[in-house]
C-alpha cells in the first residue's frame, strides 16, 4: 500500500513571521528599558538601574496605573481566586487529593470541597474517607476552581459546582498559560459539535459536547461506555492541530478565535494541520479575521 511521503525543502518552507497585526503588544527582553522616566513603580518582572526601569525576564508589559510589570511569555501557572483550571489527579491523601494543576507546587483538593454523588449535602464521614479512591483515583482528570492561594504559591481547588467535576472522554494538550485570554467563561460548547473547557492554567480539554449535563450530578460520572461518531472524533482532532497552531504563533486562544481557526483549517485534513506550512498559514489567516473582527 502507498503512503505519500511530504519532503520539503528549506527554501520552500514558509517561514513567514506572524507580524501582521499591527496590534501586537511589544515584548521586552531581559535587561531591555522599559521607561526612562522614574515616576514608575516597579512590579514584577522588572528591576531598576541608574535612572531606567529595565525587564528582567521576557515578557509583554503590563500597567496598572504607575505600576509597571513584566508578564513572562513562558513560566508555570500563578494561580489566582476564581481561576479554571483543567487538572490531573496525582495522589489520594488523607481527606484530599493532590492535583497536578500546571503550576510550581501541586494543588490540592480536599474532600469537604467536592459535591458528593447525587448532589448530596452533608458532613463527611469516615466512610467517605474510605471512598474517595472510588469518586476520584490517580490520572483521573478533573475541571475545578480556584478557592484560595497560599502563602507557598500553592492552590485549593473546589469542584463545588455542577460544571466542575470528573472530565471523561476527550484530548488534553497543554499551551502557555499566557495564550489563554481571561474572560467570564471558560466552558465553551461549540456550534461544530464539541465542548472546550480554556483552563487559564494552560491545560485545554476538548470533547464531546454534552447533551444532558445533569447526568454528570455530583461531578464524578464518566460515560467511557459511550462509541464516540467518527465525525466527532476528527472535530476534536482538527480542534487539537488549530490549537496547536494558534499557540505556536502566539495568538490568544478564546472560543472566537479557536472557531476562525477551525474554519480556515477545513482547506486541510487533520494531518496535513500538523505540517509547519499549514499551521502557520492557519494562524496567520485567524489573526487576520481577528484584526478585521476589531475594527468591524
Amino acid at each position: 500500500m502507498l503512503q505519500e511521503i511530504h519532503i520539503r525543502l528549506a527554501e520552500t518552507r514558509d517561514n513567514t513571521p506572524l507580524a501582521i497585526n499591527q496590534r501586537v503588544p511589544k515584548i521586552f527582553t531581559p535587561g531591555e528599558i522599559i521607561s526612562e522616566q522614574q515616576e514608575f513603580m516597579r512590579g514584577h518582572g522588572t528591576y531598576e538601574e541608574d535612572i531606567y526601569l529595565k525587564a528582567s525576564v521576557a515578557g509583554i508589559k503590563e500597567q496598572v496605573n504607575k505600576l509597571i510589570s513584566i508578564r513572562p511569555l513562558k513560566s508555570r501557572y500563578n494561580g489566582e481566586i476564581g481561576d479554571v483550571v483543567v487538572g490531573r489527579i496525582t495522589e489520594v491523601q488523607q481527606k484530599r487529593w493532590k492535583v497536578d494543576t500546571n503550576s510550581r507546587l501541586d494543588s490540592l483538593l480536599l474532600l469537604s470541597s467536592v459535591n458528593l454523588p447525587g448532589g448530596e449535602l452533608r458532613r463527611r464521614s469516615a466512610e467517605d474517607e474510605h471512598m474517595m479512591r472510588q469518586y476520584l483515583q490517580e490520572g483521573d482528570l478533573i475541571s475545578a476552581e480556584v478557592q484560595n492561594v497560599f502563602s507557598d504559591g500553592s492552590l485549593s481547588l473546589h469542584t463545588r459546582s455542577f460544571k466542575y467535576g470528573k472530565l471523561s472522554q476527550g484530548v488534553m494538550l497543554k499551551v502557555f498559560p499566557s495564550l489563554i485570554k481571561r474572560s467570564k467563561t471558560h466552558f465553551h460548547d461549540l456550534p461544530i459539535g464539541a465542548s472546550v473547557i480554556l483552563g487559564n492554567n494552560g491545560f485545554v480539554w476538548i470533547s464531546p459536547t454534552m447533551v444532558n449535563q445533569e447526568d454528570n450530578v455530583g461531578g464524578f460520572t464518566q460515560n467511557l461506555e459511550e462509541v464516540v461518531p467518527r465525525g466527532t472524533r476528527e472535530t476534536i482532532g482538527r480542534l487539537r492541530n488549530c490549537i496547536l497552531a494558534l499557540a505556536q504563533s502566539n495568538v490568544m486562544l478564546f472560543d472566537t478565535s479557536i472557531l476562525y481557526a477551525y474554519e480556515e483549517s477545513l482547506k486541510y485534513n487533520v494531518a496535513e494541520l500538523l505540517l509547519p506550512e499549514a499551521m502557520v498559514d492557519v494562524a496567520i489567516l485567524t489573526q487576520h479575521k481577528l484584526n478585521l473582527s476589531e475594527y468591524s
